[in-house]
């Protein structure tokens, strides 16, 4: 395999998200590393962002916003989502 010419660069990085995303890629044994050159080359293949990158519509600007303030929220255990979907299956 030809030898690949690196290159170090700085970036600056979320710190909490950098080690959550450090925590799932080692599961996969990837690097954050790997994992930014891997993205880098569907950038590169796709010529341009490699998935769709959209704003939430109104509707669900407003349900998030709600959410972050702690409104509308209803606590939901397991077993009671488990019934509802074996009910729904039923319909």
């Amino acid at each position: 395999m030809p030898s690949v010419k690196k290159e170090r660069t700085n970036i600056y990085l979320n710190a909490e998200i950098k080690r959550e995303a450090k925590k799932i890629l080692a599961r996969y044994g990837l690097s954050l590393s790997d994992a930014i050159n891997i993205f880098l080359t569907q950038v590169v293949l796709e010529r341009g962002i490699p998935f769709p990158v959209k704003l939430p519509n109104e509707e669900t600007q407003k349900v998030l916003e709600e959410v972050r303030k702690g409104k509308n929220i209803e606590a939901v255990d397991l077993a009671t989502l488990e019934k509802e979907v074996r009910g729904g299956a039923k319909s």
